[in-house]
C-alpha cells in the first residue's frame, strides 16, 4: 500500500518520540515506562501521517481527536505534541511537578493538543463514543482515535461501550487495544486471561485487524484499511512489548517501575544509535526514489519522442522536376 509518508518516515519519529520520553522521564528515577513505549509506533503513525490536528490551533473544531484512554502513557504523547509543535520542548520539564502542564495522566484543561482527560481506566471508550456521535451529529468527517490498554480491557464499562458502538454503528472512530500482555499487578494472562480480544470485538460485531504494533509500516495500512471500512466501528489490536526498546521491556512490575541513572544512560545510548540508523535509512529510500522519479521521467520524454510522427522531407528538386526551369523551356 502506497502512503505519503514511508514506513522508514515514521519509524524515525517512532525513535524521536522513544527519546524524547526518555529524556522527559530520565530525571524522575521512576515513571510508567512500560505503558508510554508500546504505543510508541502507533503515536508515530497517527501524528506522522493519519491525524488531522493543527498545533496553532488545537481547539480547531474539524480536527481529529485523540483519547488516551491509558491515561497513564501521558509522557509519550507529550513527548509526541510537543515534537509536533503543540508546545516548546523545555515544557516536558513541568510533568508530574504540582502546578505544572503535564500531570501524570493527561488533563484536557492543562496540556495544548491532549483532546480528553483520561486516566480513570475503561471511561476513554465512553468519552471516544460521546466524542464521535457529537462529531457525526455536527456532519463532520473528523475521526476519533481511541487507545485503551489490554489489561483496561478487564473493566466492565468498556465491552458496554464495544457494545454501544457496534449498536450505533460508530465508524468514525477508530480503536487501538495495546495488547502488551502486562498490567499493574502482573500478566494480563494471570490476572484476568482474556484470550482472544479480537475475537471478542469481532463477536460484538466490529471489523478487527491484528498487527504488529511496533511495525509503523503495518499499523499505517491498518489505519488506512479501518478509514475507508464503513457502517461497523473498527477496532486495529496491537501486539505489542510493554517497555519496548528499552530496559523495561517484558520484565515484571514494568507499570510503573524504578531505574537507575546508568540504565536510563544507557537506553538513551541505545535508542539514539537506533534514531539515527532509521534516519539514514530513510534518506537511502528517498535517494532510491528520487533516482527512481528520474529515471522513470527520461523514459517518459524518450517514450513521447519516439511516439511523435517522423517528418516527411519533402522532395529535392531536380531539373525535371523543377516548375521555373520547365516554364524557362517553354
Amino acid at each position: 500500500m502506497e502512503h505519503q509518508v514511508s514506513a522508514k518516515e515514521l519509524r524515525v519519529i517512532a525513535e524521536g518520540i522513544r527519546l524524547v520520553t526518555l529524556q522527559e522521564l530520565e530525571g524522575f528515577g521512576a515513571g510508567h515506562i512500560g505503558g508510554a513505549m508500546s504505543i510508541v509506533e502507533t503515536l508515530a503513525v497517527l501524528y506522522g501521517s493519519e491525524l488531522r490536528c493543527d498545533p496553532a490551533n488545537p481547539g480547531w473544531p474539524e480536527r481529529d481527536r485523540l483519547v488516551l484512554s491509558k491515561g497513564h502513557a501521558g509522557p509519550a504523547l507529550y513527548a509526541t505534541l510537543s515534537l509536533k509543535g503543540f508546545f516548546p520542548k523545555e515544557m516536558l520539564a513541568e510533568l508530574n511537578q504540582g502546578g505544572g502542564r503535564l500531570p501524570s495522566h493527561c488533563d484536557r484543561n492543562k496540556t495544548p493538543g491532549v483532546d480528553m482527560t483520561t486516566g480513570s481506566l475503561g471511561q476513554g471508550i465512553s468519552a471516544a463514543i460521546g466524542i464521535a456521535l457529537g462529531c457525526r451529529l455536527n456532519k463532520s468527517d473528523s475521526i476519533t482515535y481511541l487507545i485503551i490498554g489490554d489489561g483496561e480491557c478487564d473493566e466492565g464499562q468498556v465491552w458496554e461501550g464495544v457494545m454501544s458502538a457496534s449498536q450505533f454503528k460508530v465508524d468514525n472512530m477508530i480503536t487501538f487495544v495495546d495488547r502488551n500482555k502486562q498490567q499493574l499487578d502482573g500478566f494480563t494472562k494471570d490476572i484476568m486471561d482474556l484470550g482472544d480480544i479480537g475475537e471478542k470485538f469481532a463477536a460484538f460485531g466490529w471489523f478487527v485487524q491484528t498487527v504488529d504494533g511496533h511495525d509503523t509500516g503495518a499499523i499505517l495500512d491498518a489505519v488506512v484499511t479501518a478509514k475507508n471500512t464503513k457502517g461497523v466501528p473498527s477496532v486495529i489490536v496491537l501486539d505489542t512489548v510493554k517497555g519496548f526498546g528499552t530496559f523495561a521491556a517484558g520484565v515484571e512490575g514494568n507499570h510503573h517501575m524504578s531505574f537507575t541513572k546508568e540504565q536510563m544512560e544507557e537506553a538513551v545510548k541505545v535508542v539514539t544509535e537506533r534514531l539515527e540508523g532509521a534516519r539514514a535509512a530513510a534518506a537511502a529510500e528517498r535517494l532510491e526514489k528520487k533516482a527512481a522519479e528520474e529515471e522513470a521521467t527520461e523514459q517518459a520524454a524518450a517514450s513521447e519522442d519516439a511516439a511523435s510522427p517522423t517528418e516527411v522531407a519533402p522532395p529535392a528538386m531536380t531539373e525535371e522536376t523543377d516548375p521555373e526551369e520547365g516554364e524557362a523551356d517553354v
